[in-house]
């Protein structure tokens, strides 16, 4: 069964960093197009930031330079590397994987951002 599993929320004061990994298991990694997307409570889900299977990158306007998307296909892996945080980053956030025919959820992880 294809799962992603998230590591690396926690709590960090304004203007830290932090890097949340995602772990893919099964075949289709290559292929896929992997996101990051964040929940606040009581808020809709987002898109944060995606990456194709080309390498190629986009970001919503609010984390556009502070975040950074990475992928290494060989760990079947996607990172997120989130600078400059703000209180308004504070959220869970979920790994995505996308295909044609799929789509797979992590179970997310929870960033804090609070002095």
């Amino acid at each position: 069964q294809v799962q992603l599993v998230e590591s690396g929320g926690g709590l960090v004061q304004p203007g830290g960093s932090l890097r949340l990994s995602c772990a893919a298991s099964g075949s289709f990694f290559t292929i896929s197009t992997m996101a990051w997307y964040r929940q606040a409570p009581g808020k809709e889900r987002e898109l944060v930031a995606y990456i194709t299977s080309g390498g190629s990158t986009n970001y919503r306007d609010s984390v556009k330079g502070r975040f950074t998307i990475s992928r290494d296909n060989a760990k079947n892996t996607v990172y997120l590397q989130m600078n400059s945080l703000k209180a308004e980053d504070t959220a869970v956030y979920y790994c995505h994987s996308a295909r044609p025919g799929a789509t797979v959820w992590g179970q997310g992880t929870l960033v804090t951002v609070s002095s």
